[in-house]
């Protein structure tokens, strides 16, 4: 009888199990990845066969470094797991989705007489936590989600279907430098709460009917020194229990929301 859960021995097989990749997530091809980087294409990251000596690939290495994208020498295996495709020594990981500029998407919005409301992620690295994130945000109406280039939860397939397809409506903006994006949402007309056990006043007593941006920390140390120092306002989460943390997706949830109660509140007024 076969057994459906029996394990194969790949050793026995001289094979080697494929490595679980979209292919709708990933680019390969010499001239392919080198059009779309003379393009201004954006790339999650570049995997390069680590023996190479093809001067096309390392025109790519040199376009990809000025581009900022992350790029690694690995073993032509590597490769060979992730597509049995002619990759031909470089493979592409293409972003989910395409991401957004923050001035066009803040502007939009006070075109459109809407409040902006922005969540910004610092160091959010769990892509589990960050499509729930996203899920919230999308459904409380949030404008916009910004997200460092580096230090963040890799936003690819699973990521989409973690924020059951709310990455296809909210815009995301991804930059080099969040403490720098931070002090452009300031200048943009927002202010800046950054949610934080540090914070001297409760949520409930924050004025969120204004313009504004919320910063969420990572789970391990929070929000970074230099970005509380460029809080506007710091809220804290009232904790009642004996645990005195609570999970970056829950805790977005209730302060994201918490922002649209008062607005909702203010409108009916």
């Amino acid at each position: 009888m076969y057994d459906d859960k029996r394990k194969v021995n790949y050793t026995k097989y001289n094979t080697t199990p494929r490595q679980k990749t979209n292919s709708a997530d990933i680019m390969y091809g010499i001239q392919p990845i080198f059009e779309a980087l003379e393009a201004g294409k954006e790339f999650e990251k570049l995997f390069i066969t680590r023996d190479s000596s093809n001067e096309q690939i390392a025109e790519i290495h040199k376009m990809a470094n000025r581009a900022g994208i992350v790029v690694s020498r690995v073993p032509v295996e590597k490769l060979q797991r992730i597509t049995s495709k002619n990759h031909q020594g470089v493979i592409a990981f293409v972003p989910a989705i395409d991401y957004a500029k923050a001035e066009n998407v803040i502007a939009a919005a006070f075109e459109a007489g809407k409040t902006p409301l922005v969540l910004v992620l610092d160091r959010v690295t769990d892509v589990r936590n960050f499509g729930a994130i996203a899920r919230t945000a999308e459904c409380a109406g949030a404008d916009l989600i910004m997200i460092p280039k580096k230090g963040a939860a890799q936003i690819g397939s699973d990521a989409v279907r973690t924020s059951a397809g709310a990455l296809n409506h909210i815009p995301v903006c991804r930059v080099d430098n969040l403490k720098q994006g931070i002090i452009e949402l300031q200048e943009s007309g927002l202010q800046i709460v950054c949610c934080t056990e540090k914070g001297s006043k409760d949520l409930y007593y924050v004025d969120m009917e204004i313009p504004s941006a919320i910063v969420m920390g990572s789970e391990e140390d929070g929000i970074s020194p230099d970005i509380i120092h460029l809080a506007d306002k710091l809220a804290k989460i009232p904790m009642l229990g004996k645990v005195n943390s609570l999970n970056v997706g829950v805790a977005a949830g209730i302060v994201i929301f918490e922002a649209n109660r008062q607005r909702m509140m203010s409108a009916q007024k």
